[in-house]
């Protein structure tokens, strides 16, 4: 009996010393509250300008706007140096403060669009009309960041 318990925490102890197996939320890390929205993009060979010529007229007009009225914390396009390999060569990203900050919202949608226009509007549905002769959207991802303590 005294050899089975000697066993079994010299067992215990091995484990305990090596480490846990399983990591628990708040208690070995956190989430953030920052939610990053990311779209994964693929261009076509040589039609990244013209992508991007796009999206400065559509896009990146829209989440400028959306930070100035505040209803965005941030956003960025990223591009690959090795554009002809893998499944994206872009990434478009937006940084939400929170949750909250994703859920429809009648009065922020109204503000938005008052300050957006019809032109802006009428524009943008044209410009984005031609983006699937260009590139081809291969997922889109609701990250938080993990925050290890």
């Amino acid at each position: 009996m005294k050899r089975a318990i000697s066993v079994a925490l010299s067992f215990l102890l091995c484990f305990s010393a090596v480490g846990k197996d399983r990591l628990e939320v708040y208690q070995d890390y956190d989430l953030s509250n920052e939610i990053i929205m990311l779209t994964t993009v693929k261009i076509d060979p040589n039609m990244e300008d013209v992508y991007l010529a796009g999206l400065s007229q559509t896009w990146i007009k829209a989440v400028k706007l959306q930070k100035q009225l505040g209803y965005i914390k941030d956003w960025g396009i990223y591009g690959s140096d090795l554009p002809q390999s893998g499944d994206f060569n872009m990434i478009l990203l937006v940084k939400f403060a929170n949750a909250a900050d994703l859920e429809p919202n009648k009065k922020r949608y109204e503000a938005f669009m008052k300050k957006w226009g019809e032109d802006n509007k009428k524009n943008s549905q044209k410009v984005s009309a031609k983006y699937p002769e260009v590139r081809t959207l291969t997922g889109q991802y609701r990250m938080r960041e993990i925050l290890m303590k």
